[in-house]
């Protein structure tokens, strides 16, 4: 879903205490230790590509708290 025509309205705190990975292509967000080391889940499901590809998503500054959307996969900061 393009995150332009997107309304937001499932939204997913992301607890700021948890070691989250997303992946660089379907930005799927995911702690690692449900990950271990194995290919995106969300990649291999909608394409059938196993793909390795993540970043660490960065912890959230004091006083910010951050929000994922289900839908279209865009991070939401609020303070």
């Amino acid at each position: 879903m393009n995150t332009k025509s997107c309304t937001h309205k499932n939204l997913v705190l992301l607890s700021e205490c948890e070691d989250r990975l997303r992946c660089r292509h379907c930005h799927l967000t995911i702690k690692s230790d449900e990950l271990g080391s194995q290919y995106c889940p969300e990649c291999y499901e909608t394409t059938g590509s196993k793909r390795y590809d993540f970043e660490k998503v960065a912890e959230p500054t004091a006083g910010k708290v951050q929000y994922r959307c289900e839908d279209c996969h865009v991070l939401i900061a609020v303070e």
